[in-house]
């Protein structure tokens, strides 16, 4: 049986300077391993808010050069806890990147990497309109990782809408799925705590969804209120305002175990198609 695992969410107002951000991302993860987390994780985008597209990728680097990484590698290693970077945009070519995870471990090695699968091409009216896929390449593959005897699902933010990645997850043998997330307001409003719970009620599963909250220096407004979402579907820690934060929970492996045995969903996927009824 899997020990109990102390964890943290860091909720975020990043802005349009990467270095300023990673100073302000490192005292609140420094904080939340101080508190006692072993798994700590941050919102999506951690290092750079930016939605003009020019001045992000006059910043953006790829992979082999992002001091990120190296920042982030060596704290994870200092205070010995694994800790995902919910993601940082990471340069492809001239005009596309990457929105990617990285979950490095206490030993400050990269355990996994996952690209955003579902871009946010969406229009919200009032003006309120998202081209991700201009801009960022989507991820082609299911990505599964382990902190603390608990095997992740990974994904990021517009992913939580789609229910089949995290079935696949849970069925690949996924405990607990991260959704680190950058939501717009009105989304959030409407369906962030919806979303979250539903997928945790569907596959038995703790999620966990740091959040970015805030009005930030491009512009843009973000929904905040991380949430921790138990596997019977019950919220088990949030922030109820969009300020920057940190939120605790212990994860007890127990609880997937108990909400799987009891509403065993994973085991009765069956194939459907639309051809006509037998008669009976």
């Amino acid at each position: 049986m899997t020990n109990p695992l102390d964890i943290a969410l860091v909720q975020m107002r990043s802005g349009i300077d990467p270095d300023r951000n990673l100073v302000i991302a490192e005292r609140l993860i420094r904080q939340a391993a101080g508190e006692g987390a072993k798994l700590v994780a941050t919102p999506e985008t951690t290092h750079l808010v930016q939605k003009d597209a020019d001045q992000a990728f006059a910043v953006l680097k790829p992979e082999a050069k992002e001091p990120a990484l190296g920042f982030f590698a060596s704290l994870a290693e200092e205070l010995g806890i694994d800790l995902l970077i919910g993601s940082l945009a990471i340069k492809l070519a001239e005009r596309k990147a990457a929105n990617r995870s990285f979950l490095f471990g206490p030993d400050g090695a990269i355990k996994a990497r996952y690209d955003k699968a579902h871009m946010f091409d969406v229009g919200l009216g009032q003006g309120e309109t998202y081209r991700e896929s201009a801009n960022y390449q989507a991820g082609q593959a299911l990505v599964l990782a382990e902190a603390g005897g608990f095997k992740l699902g990974l994904s990021i933010c517009y992913d939580i809408r789609f229910a089949y990645l995290y079935r696949a997850l849970a069925k690949a043998g996924a405990q607990v799925l991260t959704v680190p997330a950058a939501f717009t307001r009105p989304t959030g409003r409407a369906h962030w705590e919806t979303l979250l719970r539903a997928r945790a009620i569907e596959t038995g599963s703790y999620v966990l969804a740091p959040a970015q909250g805030g009005q930030h220096e491009d512009g843009r407004k973000t929904w905040g209120h991380s949430m921790i979402v138990g596997p019977w579907g019950e919220i088990i820690a949030q922030l109820d305002h969009d300020e920057t934060g940190i939120l605790h929970a212990r994860l007890d492996m127990r609880k997937v175990e108990e909400a799987r045995r009891r509403i065993p969903a994973l085991e009765h996927d069956r194939i459907l198609d639309f051809s006509d009824p037998q008669p009976t």
